[in-house]
């Protein structure tokens, strides 16, 4: 084989991590980076807010903003990281947890990678520490046959770990983290010793409405975070416009060949979640009934990207309503029986009456039909 033949061509990676991503970025933001930092941390609080919001350097580089929101709650999530309480991100799906927690901790840290992923199989060596069978057999306990979990490697190494979806966790396995969390340390009774905590190690916990009651925490467990609530994007233009750059960004990443999405049909696909959300349209003049799903701009942005594939592959790569039909209404008939009759109503009383959608209404309905 050469080395040009596809076969020996190594792939790039799918989803690079933050920290690999916004590298550039991160080593800007450090050289000019002057302010206090907290022990451990690669960057300051300050810098670390302006990494997630984005906004321009003395030198003149731009830092492109990672969250499209409420400032404070960024200030608040950053503060809480430098004091001895973790941080739990609470809302509804899609309303960018992973995404902000990931980001923390590239800034933060430099690795985002110290991840569990709660799950309703996660069991306790995924918080603390499991062994390498083989050597425990062989050798007994000893440190070279103990397998460290990656809250267990952000505690020796003074980073921050990420626990996702901390409600789809088991209850007694979620109690592993209150001795961790508030003594800062780690028992390891097989040896007769413990791992403690360097200064710098914190946890960022996510959880959504949704999950409410699987896993309840317990009030032990909730105390020892600080709560910050991610809500759903307040105005049309800010939802808007976080579903166009992750949209731009994705498409870039995955390489389709299709134009970047007329702004107004990412307009529309904002304003059906938005209406069916809220239960009225945006002129408050008609109620409309809201389907099982959330409608977030995570569903969105998938919507505008499908639509995006779509039109690259299939059609001449400029995005139109029948692209976006069929995502558009998977993402909101989740109960094949309920969802689809509140849609089938949105359709004949909101989109087929509204100027400039009849393309829309024809794309969706022949989905539907």
């Amino acid at each position: 084989m050469t080395a040009t033949d596809p076969a020996t061509t190594v792939a790039p990676v799918l989803r690079p991590h933050a920290e690999e991503i916004f590298a550039e970025e991160l080593a800007a933001l450090r050289k000019e980076d002057d302010r206090p930092r907290p022990p451990s941390w690669l960057l300051s609080p300050w810098a670390v807010k302006l990494y997630l919001l984005g906004g321009k350097l003395k030198s003149g580089f731009e830092i492109k903003p990672k969250y499209i929101g409420n400032a404070r709650l960024i200030e608040i999530a950053v503060a809480t990281l430098a004091t001895d309480r973790a941080l739990l991100l609470y809302g509804v799906p899609g309303t960018a947890k992973s995404w902000v927690s990931e980001h923390l901790a590239a800034a933060v840290s430099g690795d985002s990678t110290l991840l569990v992923q709660g799950t309703a199989g996660t069991d306790e060596s995924a918080m603390r520490y499991g062994w390498n069978y083989a050597r425990l057999l062989a050798e007994g306990p000893s440190p070279a046959a103990m397998v460290a979990s990656p809250v267990m490697r952000a505690l020796e190494g003074g980073k921050l770990a990420r626990i996702e979806e901390l409600t789809r966790v088991p209850s007694e396995v979620q109690d592993t983290l209150i001795t961790l969390l508030s003594e800062k340390t780690m028992p390891v009774p097989e040896l007769d010793s413990e791992v403690q905590a360097r200064r710098g190690f914190n946890v960022i916990a996510t959880a959504n409405n949704r999950d409410k009651g699987v896993n309840e925490l317990s009030s032990a467990l909730l105390r020892r975070f600080n709560t910050v609530i991610l809500p759903t994007p307040a105005t049309m233009d800010e939802e808007v416009a976080i579903v166009e750059q992750r949209v731009a960004d994705m498409g870039r990443n995955l390489e389709l060949p299709a134009e970047k999405p007329a702004l107004e049909e990412i307009r529309r696909v904002v304003t059906i979640f938005r209406e069916l959300r809220d239960g009225k349209t945006a002129d408050g003049k008609t109620k409309v009934k809201s389907p099982s799903g959330t409608l977030s701009p995570a569903e969105a942005i998938s919507v505008v990207t499908n639509g995006l594939a779509m039109a690259g592959f299939y059609g001449d790569g400029v995005v139109r309503a029948a692209d976006l039909a069929a995502s558009l209404t998977g993402a909101i008939v989740k109960d094949p029986v309920q969802d689809r009759i509140v849609w089938l109503e949105y359709l004949q009383t909101v989109v087929k009456e509204r100027a400039g959608w009849k393309d829309l209404y024809r794309a969706c309905k022949a989905v539907l039909d």
